[in-house]
């Protein structure tokens, strides 16, 4: 991610040494700012989505929740401060987590002397919330916290989309164009349902799934340039896998009438958006087809 200035002129620097300040703070109070986990309580630990498809029943068209029919129940959720804003002793935090995201509503009268830690959070720290769901005047879902503790401090800003729009810098920094770009995370979650999909129509036909060798002494299976690599204990140079043809075949001949491998694979070739030399191919062999 590119270093300089923010919008409101403030180093990247800066604000990271001021984060640190936050989490020496935070231990100070005997506190780990880097806690990293989320232990088990009397509540299980609700993913957000499932706190929402509790109330979809009172949720009208616009998205909206009817405060009076949003049934008070305790929830216990956790996830990545996206947007975070006080006023008049109430302080909004909205979270993400891998389903969605939800508010964390908190108000100084009902936290206490802990509604100040709040002042050590920052966008993109991880944190752990336990309340009762409601519905704020807007009619957004929320969840009345009586407690919260932060998980893990980020010292770094979140990236936005206008900050991190960089073609270059999305495609070397997929992680951080998640963070910014949520909506990327569709494209990997597609791909997970379609292999898991073919996986599962051929196993029901009766197909092996195995795993072959990925480093081959010899170039075979189709016409491509390999990358070649070294193998120190042997003193031998080994191609890394253009195709998984000629080991799959070897396996039906073995006597596996029905084979197929999800196989990574590599070619030393162009680069594209639609060519990478690193790659995974779906091949499959039928005794008597």
């Amino acid at each position: 991610m590119s270093k300089g200035k923010k919008h409101d002129g403030t180093s990247e620097e800066t604000l990271i040494e001021v984060r640190k300040q936050k989490a020496e703070r935070v231990r100070e109070r005997g506190e780990n700012p880097f806690a990293n986990d989320v232990v088990e309580g009397e509540l299980p630990l609700s993913p957000l989505a499932e706190v929402r498809a509790a109330f979809a029943a009172v949720q009208n068209e616009q998205g909206r929740y009817d405060a009076e029919r949003v049934e008070p129940r305790p929830f216990r959720i956790a996830g990545r401060i996206l947007f975070l804003r006080s006023m008049g002793g109430v302080t909004f935090l909205r979270l993400r987590d891998r389903t969605g995201e939800l508010q964390l509503y908190c108000d100084e009268a009902k936290l206490g002397e802990a509604y100040a830690r709040l002042e050590d959070l920052d966008l993109g720290d991880f944190v752990e919330g336990s309340g009762t769901a409601m519905a704020t005047k807007r009619g957004e879902l929320s969840l009345d916290a009586t407690a919260f503790r932060l998980v893990t401090k980020a010292y770094r800003p979140l990236p936005t989309k206008t900050s991190f729009k960089d073609v270059e810098s999305r495609y070397r920094q997929r992680y951080v164009d998640l963070v910014a770009n949520p909506d990327v995370a569709t494209v990997f979650r597609a791909r997970s349902t379609i292999v898991s999909a073919l996986r599962r129509f051929f196993d029901e036909r009766g197909f092996l799934e195995v795993e072959t060798p990925t480093m081959h002494s010899l170039i075979g299976g189709a016409a491509a340039k390999p990358f070649v690599t070294h193998h120190n204990t042997l003193d031998l140079d080994l191609f890394m896998r253009i195709a998984p043809e000629l080991y799959l075949k070897r396996l039906v001949v073995g006597g596996f009438e029905r084979v197929y491998e999800v196989a990574r694979c590599y070619r030393n070739e162009g680069v594209s958006t639609r060519h990478n030399p690193e790659f995974t191919m779906l091949e499959y062999y039928q005794a008597y087809a």
